[in-house]
């Protein structure tokens, strides 16, 4: 569940610097009251931890999980 939520937060933050890069327009500034807003610095931390979070991924072993077979032994 922690790795949906920082993969989203991730995408929301890449898709931000996306409208940066493109159009020079700062969503999370334009929402909550500029880059310095308190909110504004929550958001980009919190999307910074997320892409930190997500590094993890790219380092495990490919879970796959059979509904038939949880709990049940062979």
């Amino acid at each position: 569940m922690l790795d949906r939520i920082a993969l989203i937060i991730s995408i929301i933050g890449g898709l931000n610097w996306g409208l940066v890069g493109i159009f020079q327009f700062d969503l999370v500034a334009f929402i909550c009251g500029g880059q310095t807003g308190i909110i504004s610095r929550i958001i980009y931390i919190l999307v910074g931890l997320a892409a930190i979070w997500c590094i993890s991924l790219l380092f495990r072993e490919n879970e796959s999980y059979d509904d038939n077979k949880v709990g049940t032994h062979a």
